[in-house]
């Protein structure tokens, strides 16, 4: 199985860069699954029905999310009701939508588990006690993660305790894809960070002069997405369907 990992997609030019580049990425790599984090999709950040339902009809099979996921009241609908949407699975019981979905075909047959870290971002219940208890849960061997952090070494943790008993764990929300990717001892895909879908001359997405106003002087500051130059971020992932061992990852920097 061939799995491409889009980074965090940014506002209206991200997801409009994401329509146009798929289709060629998806022929490249002979993709057969395809997850792209959408937790900034809208403008501003969040995620909008209308921003959900451009980056599925775009080719889009699993939408990730993370700490922007609740942001707009009008996707918890979506969340509750679409299938192959998520909001990070160690959110509180009574948050909208689910963490965990099964992409199944009838030749792919994958597992997508969403997960936020707890180090310099919301507390939320411990992302290795939540994972532990989800794959009680899983019944086929192939299995993403998608772990939305803030800490390099939360995420590495969390890749070297998952390794061999997941498919490949992929780190998204610093916007900027490491230079890590590599397959783990046991058998497991890793990536820090995979980037974004956003403007390649901003900060993180955002305008990058009014990113430097609001670092330079501490005072509240509307940020506006850059759209100029939109480059995509991801990485391609080949699992084995009998064991789900990643067999090899590459990242896809900047296309």
């Amino acid at each position: 199985m061939n799995i491409l990992m889009i980074g965090d997609v940014v506002g209206q030019a991200g997801c409009d860069y994401l329509r146009e580049k798929l289709p060629l990425l998806k022929r490249r790599y002979e993709v057969d699954v395809v997850v792209a984090n959408g937790e900034n999709s809208a403008e501003g950040n969040g995620m909008t029905p209308k921003s959900l339902r451009h980056l599925m009809d775009s080719g889009v099979d699993v939408v990730t999310s993370g700490n922007h996921a609740l942001r707009r009241r009008e996707v918890y609908e979506v969340l509750d009701n679409q299938q192959g949407v998520l909001r990070p699975a160690n959110y509180h019981s009574t948050a909208p939508g689910t963490g965990i979905y099964l992409h199944d075909d009838p030749r792919n047959r994958l597992w997508v588990i969403n997960l936020q870290g707890v180090v310099y971002i919301q507390n939320h219940q411990n992302p290795f006690d939540c994972i532990d208890s989800l794959l009680e849960q899983v019944d086929s061997p192939c299995v993403l993660v998608d772990f939305h952090a803030e800490a390099t070494a939360e995420k590495l943790c969390l890749g070297h305790y998952l390794d061999g008993r997941v498919s490949a764990v992929v780190g998204t929300h610093t916007h900027v894809p490491t230079a890590d990717a590599r397959v783990l001892p046991k058998g497991t895909g890793y990536i820090t960070d995979v980037g974004m879908c956003g403007g390649y001359d901003s900060v993180l997405g955002v305008k990058r002069e009014i990113a430097i106003q609001k670092m330079r002087t501490g005072l509240p500051t509307r940020f506006e997405n850059d759209p100029r130059d939109i480059r995509l971020c991801a990485v391609a992932l080949e699992i084995e369907n009998k064991t789900g061992k990643c067999a090899a990852i590459e990242a896809i920097p900047f296309f």
